[in-house]
């Protein structure tokens, strides 16, 4: 059953769904804040994006004589799932995969220690490849973070430290400790290793559950048409990652040159510490910092009552040493006054590079906002809104000046947006007539006590669900006094 082609299955029409929602996440990993602003400071080139270069696709057999040869206590099945995934990785992102294949130089020997310490298949170090695309700042909307995408009471339970200043999710070395830990305990309780991957993915309530409804079969494809339609795909990208990595050459993909420094050292900080105390007298860029310290939210080492990390280029470890008391006093009371490691936003904040063919359009918190209610009038991911603009927690104030990146074309559809939602509440709620934005749409003010149904009901041949869908929204009991709705298209 693991070899040739896949039977078909009335779920076969929702494996496209399940591979475009893939690629639309592998594009939010890989091509948003992360790697744009890693490629501006540490990508030297990347793939030629020849047409000539690109293998079309090959014969199954081939696949299937690849996968068998790729030593590993793992058996990589192919399918035509499989396929599909591998398709999308050496044909459609290529860019993306090259920019992993760069990564991989730095991130790979990090997993592999710590799996070869523990006796695990090295060949698992390809999952934070379909979890993070190797973005140690990644952070779904579900709220995972970093290179192995914990969930917060995941990572608490297996040690990871996660506070208002520090993130050990994000940590390359220590997350992947606690991911080697959570694996081994998963594979005591399966003692396969598809089925820790699934569970890994989807939670081991959700692939026991797939076990019993199927009569007790404890085989991933056995149970595969049980399973959440993401984990069902889940396996088959981590095959085909481990695909991709072992024959990148065969399909003319080409590693980005990523120039993070291999060669590191770690100094234990005793006293609290901003890298930009550490830039200024050892002229380690920022940039630098944050990439071999991803697990710093706020730019600071928050020493003092215990010891943290800091990681470093092995020659810039030793001028460290030589020089700490220096660096300790340098700029101290400015960034810490008092000794209080307390960091203002505007010390906090991080660089954000507008990528190509999207600019900056600015929106001033008002009283009653929220952070996902300003993320949905934007069409934009609530994690892009939290990154863009340092937010913590959702905690935003009144007043607060937020920057939210649109496609450059949309410029001034969304600066419309802007001082729509900008009004006041008072001045919102007194309007008694839909407004227009360029035209296009009918807009309708909500006032206290309506309901999107009472509202529907005002427009001839709108309906709840229109209004719902133009306006992204997934709860109609969340409209509040104040708030503009698109109705319908102008015509």
């Amino acid at each position: 059953m693991f070899w040739g082609a896949w039977a078909k299955s009335p779920d076969d029409d929702n494996l496209q769904a399940g591979i475009d929602e893939y690629e639309n996440n592998l594009d939010s990993l890989i091509t948003l804040w992360h790697a744009r602003t890693l490629s501006d400071s540490f990508v030297l080139d990347s793939i030629n994006e020849n047409e000539e270069q690109l293998v079309e696709d090959l014969p199954d057999s081939v696949y299937i004589k690849r996968l068998k040869e790729i030593q590993s206590p793992l058996v990589f099945p192919f399918n035509k799932q499989v396929k599909s995934y591998i398709k999308l990785y050496t044909q459609k992102r290529r860019e993306q995969v090259s920019l992993m294949l760069g990564l991989s130089d730095y991130y790979f020997p990090i997993f592999e220690a710590a799996l070869d310490a523990h006796d695990m298949p090295l060949e698992l170090k390809y999952l934070p490849v379909i979890e993070s695309a190797l973005n140690p700042r990644a952070f779904s909307r579900a709220g995972a973070s970093g290179l192995w995408q914990f969930m917060y009471y995941t990572g608490k339970q297996y040690g990871l430290k996660v506070d208002s200043y520090v993130d050990e999710r994000r940590d390359p070395y220590y997350a992947t400790e606690a991911a080697v830990r959570f694996l081994s305990d998963l594979y005591d309780i399966y003692g396969d290793w598809y089925l820790v991957i699934a569970a890994y993915n989807c939670g081991p309530g959700n692939v026991n559950k797939a076990i019993r409804r199927s009569g007790g079969k404890r085989n991933f494809w056995e149970i595969y048409y049980r399973l959440p339609r993401e984990t069902r795909g889940y396996v088959p990208a981590f095959v085909a990652a481990a695909y991709t990595f072992n024959y990148a050459s065969e399909h003319n993909l080409v590693a980005a040159r990523v120039t993070l420094p291999l060669a590191t050292d770690t100094i234990m900080v005793s006293q609290p510490l901003h890298f930009d105390q550490v830039a200024d007298l050892i002229h380690v860029s920022k940039e630098v910092l944050r990439e071999l310290n991803p697990m710093y939210r706020r730019d600071v080492v928050p020493a003092g009552k215990q010891v943290y990390p800091l990681r470093l280029p092995f020659v810039d470890a030793t001028l460290f040493a030589s020089i700490e008391d220096t660096i300790y006093t340098h700029r101290r009371e400015e960034f810490f006054p008092g000794g209080s490691v307390v960091v203002e936003p505007s010390l906090a904040s991080h660089s954000v590079v507008a990528p190509p063919g999207y600019k900056p359009v600015y929106y001033k918190v008002k009283s009653g906002d929220v952070v996902g209610l300003i993320a949905e009038w934007f069409d934009v991911r609530l994690s892009d809104l939290r990154y863009w603009n340092n937010i913590n927690r959702n905690i935003i104030r009144v007043g607060q000046k937020l920057v939210v990146y649109v496609p450059q074309g949309k410029v001034s559809y969304y600066e419309g947006i802007a001082r729509q939602h900008g009004m006041s509440e008072a001045a919102s709620v007194s309007a008694t007539v839909p407004l227009t934005d360029s035209g296009n749409y009918v807009y309708h003010t909500v006032r206290s006590g309506e309901s999107v149904w009472s509202i529907a009901k005002q427009y001839p041949d709108v309906t709840t669900d229109d209004i719902l869908r133009l306006n992204h929204l997934t709860n109609g009991s969340k409209i509040k006094p104040g708030q503009q709705l698109k109705i319908r298209p102008r015509s």
